[in-house]
Parts: structure tokens; sequence; C-alpha cells
């Protein structure tokens, strides 16, 4: 259990982000939990939880969770960039400040957050955690936007190992699918879900787990793993798998139209 730590805590209203703060109160924690969205929030001990409402997206919103978590918490020993969200979708337009809006909540934010993060311990010991995604290592039909902007984090979390300061400890979270409001967020219009899905309770435990063990990374499903490894030495059972998933959005693509009275 991770005990006694002041910890910084981002998309925490729902989803995975919640679930891991119910473990992290478990503990005597002191934690900033940070969402844009706060009402799921209050019913925690307010002696170890703090609310932040706010949108992570810019520099300034970053800024402004790093002086609240020191004047709130006093030190930052875990600060976890969890917050972002997906859109599922054709990308058959053309708009600069949609793909921007999502690279500045899941790439831009994360990103200034290690940088800030690394210059406050100034040499002292602190763990950094990112929530990537499965999909950082294999796109999906429906979620290219989303594909890439996990591609890029996962670039960005290759890259920092190799010249990363020895006194942090940098965790990654590779979910599959999992059962949360998510999909709700990704298109209003409803749609089949990635094949496998978990449960964010399930994730939440492997990666507070992760955490506490100092792991590099953790892919909470098991599935994940080994069919990552079958597909470098077999590409045809992802081109199979590839196929379902386009099934799947193809499905998707037809019911937009019905609903759009478009034939």
């Amino acid at each position: 259990m991770i005990n006694n730590k002041n910890i910084v805590l981002t998309g925490c209203n729902s989803g995975i982000g919640l679930e891991v703060l119910r473990l992290l109160v478990q503990g005597n924690n002191r934690i900033l939990a940070v969402d844009k969205n706060v009402d799921r929030l209050g019913g925690f001990d307010s002696g170890k939880v703090v609310p932040m409402q706010i949108d992570v997206s810019s520099k300034e919103a970053v800024d402004e969770i790093f002086d609240t978590a020191l004047e709130k918490l006093g030190s930052i020993d875990i600060f976890y960039a969890n917050a972002g969200y997906p859109y599922y979708e054709e990308v058959n337009y053309a708009d600069w400040d949609r793909v921007s809006a999502m690279f500045e909540t899941n790439v831009f934010s994360p990103i200034y957050s290690y940088q800030k993060y690394v210059k406050y311990l100034d040499g002292r010991r602190g763990i950094f955690a990112i929530t990537i995604s499965a999909i950082g290592k294999m796109a999906m039909p429906g979620f290219t936007i989303y594909s890439a902007s996990k591609f890029a984090m996962q670039g960005f979390q290759q890259g920092i190992r190799l010249e990363k300061p020895a006194n942090v400890q940098l965790t990654c979270l590779y979910p599959v699918a999992t059962d949360t409001g998510f999909f709700k967020a990704a298109n209003e219009i409803e749609f089949k879900k990635p094949f496998p899905v978990q449960k964010p309770t399930v994730v939440a435990k492997k990666m507070v787990e992760g955490i506490e063990k100092g792991k590099d990374s953790v892919s909470p499903c098991v599935l994940f793993g080994i069919s990552e490894q079958i597909m470098k030495f077999a590409p045809f059972v992802r081109t199979a798998y590839w196929a379902l998933e386009k099934r799947k959005f193809n499905e998707f693509k037809e019911n937009v139209k019905r609903l759009s009275g478009n034939k």
C-alpha cells in the first residue's frame, strides 16, 4: 500500500483515476485531486483529499496545480498525470482546433508536468506516473487522433527514460479498453467497445501496485501482453484483429449516417 505520501492525481473524478483515488485514501496519504469536474470528490475525507477543479490543458493550469499542491500539501512525492480523453470518429474533417485540444490535454500537459516536476525535485527522489494506453502501442480504427496522442506519449516515455535523472521513478500505465464513462466521452452515439474490456477497479489496483513496486510499466491485461508477443511473430493475428475492430467501426459509421438522415 502506498502510505504517507503527498500526491497529485489528475483526471480523478471518474474512471481509472477515481478508482486510483479510492485506493490511495486507504493509506495515510494526502492527495490533490484534480479534474475539470469534481462532483464525485466531495464525499472523500477532506483531511486526505483536496479537490481542485481545473482543466489541465494549458501551461497556466499546470503551473497553478503545482502552486496549489505546494500550498496545500507542502511537497509532492508522487505526480500522477492521468487526465486524458478520446474521440471515436472518422477523420473526414479538417479542424486544427479539435486536434490541438486533444493534444493539449493528452500530450502537452503531461510532458510539461514532467518537466515541472523534475525541476521541482532538484535531485530529491520522486515518482512521476502517466496513463498512456495499449492504444499507444497499436492504433485502432475510430480512435485515430486519440491513438496519435498516445503514440506521442509512448515516444516521450521511451526517450525520457534514456535521459531522466536517477532520482525520478517513471511508471507508465497501459490499460486496454476500460469499462468507464470514457466511451461516452468519445462519442455521444453509442458504439461497440474494442475487445477486450477490463474493469477500472482491476486497472487501478494494478497501477497502484506498480507504482509502489517501482515498475517502469504496468499492463493490467495479461491477454494484451500475450497477444503483443504473438503479433510480433504472426502479424496475420493483428490483421485479423484489426478486421474485427474495423467491422465495428463500419457499423458505427453506418449508424452515424442513419441518424443524420444520410443514405
